[in-house]
């Protein structure tokens, strides 16, 4: 099955690149790994505003995450309020001080897109979000059948 060896190789050759593109984000800002991550998440994904979606999305320790939002909160980059529904679930929200990074982030995602695209045209890139999309699709599925008892 070297299909599969190279389907997991490439998704984490795509990883590290994204990781490497964060890290001029950590020396320009001063930030960890962990609080670019977070922020970065949080800037991606509205809706998605509690460090458990961070914790369950980004497969990362809870630990590691609650280390990184109290140190975002500490530089006034992050402020965390209570849900009213559920006084349990706590949102995060990036502070007006965040905006430099954010817009940072979005100008190192779009070099890093260009760079994974690079040759593709927008028809070839759609077809692989959806492809891809449908892929994501299969794996939950079939990952929600192996959590269930037979």
């Amino acid at each position: 099955m070297a299909w599969a060896t190279e389907f997991l190789r490439g998704v984490r050759l795509i990883t590290k690149l994204h990781d490497r593109c964060l890290q001029s984000i950590c020396r320009e800002y001063g930030l960890t790994r962990m609080e670019a991550t977070i922020i970065t998440f949080l800037k991606n994904n509205p809706g998605l505003d509690t460090a458990a979606d961070l914790v369950e999305l980004r497969m990362l320790s809870k630990s590691h995450v609650s280390q990184g939002v109290e140190s975002l909160i500490q530089k006034s980059l992050l402020a965390r309020t209570a849900d009213p529904a559920d006084r349990r679930r706590v949102h995060l929200a990036l502070l007006p001080d965040s905006a430099p990074i954010t817009a940072s982030i979005d100008q190192i995602q779009a070099r890093f897109m260009d760079e994974v695209f690079q040759g593709f045209t927008r028809e070839e890139q759609a077809l692989f979000f959806s492809m891809n999309q449908r892929i994501m699709d299969n794996v939950r599925q079939a990952a929600a059948r192996r959590e269930s008892p037979p």
